[in-house]
């Protein structure tokens, strides 16, 4: 049984939606997951899950993304407004590694792969065996109907 193909076309964006945007193509071999300490830091996570277009092929639909430069060869993109990460991209790789979870459709793209081991984290391969405390909606409903009432999220 194999994987699911990925898609050759997707959408997304930031958080609060002021930067949304179109690929039109993906390498079905990109989806990864990075553990190194920039990728670490960049997403604020334990590592960021990524996958690359070609730099034409990619088309900023809304806003444009702020920009950091994280090292002489590369760039970080991130929403100016919501600060939500965006993108790594290498100077001389002619392609852009968007956060999978920028996507509207995340599901559609699992990692393929593992990069930057020498980050992971020793409690990574533990992650299955945490406790699942369910939904915020069962765990917290008022919290959670709070939340929905007030949230500045994008609903596009």
């Amino acid at each position: 049984m194999g994987r699911a193909p990925v898609p050759a076309d997707a959408t997304g964006g930031c958080q609060c939606g002021a930067v949304r945007y179109r690929i039109s193509t993906v390498n079905p071999d990109s989806p990864h997951i990075c553990h190194c300490r920039m990728c670490q830091r960049a997403v604020g996570g334990p590592f960021a899950a990524l996958f690359n277009v070609p730099d034409t092929a990619i088309e900023w639909t809304r806003g444009t993304p702020a920009t950091w430069r994280s090292s002489a060869a590369a760039t970080r993109g991130f929403c100016g407004e919501c600060g939500a990460p965006l993108f790594y991209h290498g100077d001389d790789s002619g392609r852009i590694n968007l956060t999978i979870a920028s996507l509207d459709d995340p599901e559609a793209y699992p990692p393929v792969g593992q990069v930057g081991s020498e980050g992971r984290l020793s409690w990574f391969a533990t992650l299955p065996t945490l406790k699942d405390h369910g939904t915020t909606e069962a765990i917290d409903p008022d919290g959670a109907a709070r939340i929905a009432a007030t949230s500045r999220q994008r609903s596009d």
